[in-house]
């Protein structure tokens, strides 16, 4: 039985189940499974040990770390085509008297280059009786979004200091490819189009997409061309939208993120009582309260896990109060259902009011401000005359750390689409931020202006109008990319300005994408199935804003999923000190080979 997981975990599972585990199905002897760390990432995203118990495995271990041998043992080696992995798996089976394992089943998560499957041959081919390339090259974030594996991915793509080597030229490449290989898995073959802009990253990256999926459908199992689907891939540079990342966002897993010192995705909280131990919480899809919270307003949530507590300690009450043998019996059965519910109730709880904690000193002033000069109105529509005069009382208060005065002082320079050396230096003097200024004006390497000029002047995207739409006072910024998903998805992009760069792009139904609006709730999951599909790629980085903005989109309209991914899922303080760490040599960020 496969795990009860959603979009793409689901999709990539399944992927796996039928070009690895598929292969033994026949078979009824226990097996071990090798991974190296991108595998063993990949499988805890989309499956549990229970799910591997039932394809037969009965040990996971790492490549990399010296084991003991199962002689006896056929091997499963689930892991990328790099020299470190394909080095653990020959020293295996380096002699035949000693190797560890009875034999090996070798899977690349993409293509293996002729290098290192030569040195395989001639080290120890007896050994290996299948090889096979099943191509996932990307992790299965969420139902919904995917991140790229791409150790430091931002400062390749934008750091100066790389701008006359072929570091740049490289990274869109593997980009491309990692990307070719999310479109294969969801079994599309898209229309690519992409944000012109004053850089040609997203071109570029769309040209060898394109280029990329030709190759892969001229190449694959079937050996015929697969026809353009009913899909779009969209990419974008980062720079397109640079409010979005510093804003502070009062919905839950985006306030969750960027307020307190979440890592790998896990919560650390203390039980309440003087003796209170310190607890661990994982926020994942697994976790359905987790789900259904995670892009609510901080406001709504503080309100509705209380109810969710009193409801069900209410119900424990209740059973207890039926003093039957029966009903006795049914409540023990019932008690750890209950208890795992109200304590996932307690850590979500936990977190709104941490975030609560941080919010109400100081991030409430911040935020009218803050919406003020993202959108250039107020809470009444005002227009914002003097967006300097918006700025300083967040400058002169000394309760503010110095990461919110940065991110305040960007808002200012993105309203007014740069401002003048002078001005920036002052800034820079009387905050006292000296030491943090390249958080500011790095910002030029992703092309957004920091110092006004003429010719900087921005093509900003026209807006759509939501002043009909009910929103907090302190939640009134939209992310850009919603507009962009929407009119995407009513055919409303102008091809100038998001051109094709497919020969023969798809026919693109968007009228029947919104109609689907007024269609009876039963036809949701065939029209799914049958609909479009929109896939948006961010070069340098995702926000959780954007990645809530695909959900939203995605109900909104129910012929056509949404998908998002990115290099990586930023936050502000993760993206302020990479904008900061851009100027720096390479040899100090230290980028990883692989």
């Amino acid at each position: 039985m496969a795990p009860a997981v959603r979009g793409l975990k689901g999709s990539v599972w399944q992927k796996l189940k039928s070009a690895v585990f598929d292969d033994f199905s026949q078979e009824e002897e226990w097996k071990i499974m090798l991974l190296d760390d991108y595998t063993a990432k990949l499988l805890s995203l989309c499956c549990k040990m229970t799910d591997l118990l039932e394809e037969g495995i009965t040990v996971v271990e790492n490549v990399y770390k010296a084991r003991e041998p199962v002689p006896h043992m056929k091997a499963i080696y689930l892991i990328t085509p790099t020299k470190k992995s394909v080095d653990g798996l020959i020293d295996d089976f380096i002699t035949k008297s000693s190797s560890r394992y009875k034999a090996a089943y070798v899977y690349f998560t993409d293509f293996c280059p002729d290098s290192l499957f030569n040195k395989i041959k001639a080290s120890c081919a007896k050994s290996i009786k299948r090889c096979k390339e099943i191509n996932i090259s990307f992790f299965p974030y969420e139902s919904q979004v995917f991140t790229l594996n791409i150790p430091d991915a931002f400062y390749r793509c934008y750091s100066p200091t790389l701008e006359k080597t072929k570091d740049k030229d490289a990274v869109l490449q593997v980009m491309a490819e990692q990307i070719v290989t999310l479109c294969a898995t969801l079994d599309e073959n898209p229309g690519v189009r992409y944000k012109s802009g004053p850089s040609d990253r997203a071109s570029k990256l769309a040209q060898l997409v394109e280029k990329s999926l030709e190759n892969y459908y001229k190449t694959d199992e079937r050996s015929q061309i697969k026809a353009k689907t009913h899909s779009q891939l969209i990419i974008i540079d980062r720079g397109f939208d640079p409010v979005s990342t510093v804003l502070h966002e009062l919905t839950f897993q985006a306030m969750a993120y960027d307020l307190l010192p979440i890592e790998n995705d896990t919560y650390k909280y203390k039980t309440e009582g003087s003796g209170g131990k310190e607890k661990e919480a994982i926020l994942e899809e697994d976790d359905d309260l987790w789900v259904k919270m995670r892009h609510k307003h901080i406001a709504d949530v503080i309100e509705e896990i209380p109810k969710l507590l009193k409801d069900a300690s209410s119900k424990t009450k209740a059973a207890e109060g039926k003093l039957s043998l029966s009903a006795l019996s049914q409540l023990m059965k019932k008690m750890p259902l209950y208890r795992k519910e109200i304590s996932k109730q307690v850590v979500h709880l936990n977190i709104a009011e941490d975030c609560m904690s941080k919010f109400k000193p100081n991030i409430e002033r911040l935020c009218k401000t803050e919406q003020d000069l993202a959108l250039g109105t107020d809470a009444e529509g005002q227009k914002v005359k003097d967006s300097m005069r918006v700025l300083l009382p967040v400058l002169l208060n000394k309760s503010h750390d110095s990461y919110d005065k940065i991110r305040a002082i960007l808002l200012y320079i993105f309203s007014t689409n740069g401002t003048t050396q002078e001005n920036l230096d002052k800034l820079i003097q009387n905050v006292q931020i000296q030491s943090d200024s390249d958080m500011i004006r790095n910002w030029k390497y992703l092309d957004v202006p920091v110092i006004s000029s003429f010719v900087a002047q921005q093509h900003k995207y026209t807006r759509r109008d939501r002043s009909k739409e009910e929103t907090f006072q302190l939640s009134r910024w939209t992310p850009v990319i919603k507009d962009v998903m929407e009119d995407a998805i009513e055919n409303k992009l102008d091809s100038k300005d998001w051109p094709y760069c497919s020969r023969c792009p798809p026919t693109w139904n968007g009228s029947g994408a919104v109609s689907a609006r007024q269609k009876p709730r039963a036809s949701v999951r065939e029209e799914r199935r049958s609909g479009a599909r929109l896939i948006v790629f961010v070069i340098g980085g995702v926000t959780y804003s954007e990645m809530r903005s695909a959900y939203e989109v995605s109900e909104a309209y129910k012929s056509c999923e949404v998908v998002i991914g990115s290099t990586h899922i930023l936050t502000p303080r993760r993206l302020l000190e990479e904008v900061k760490s851009l100027s720096k040599p390479k040899d100090i960020v230290c980028i990883k080979d692989e």
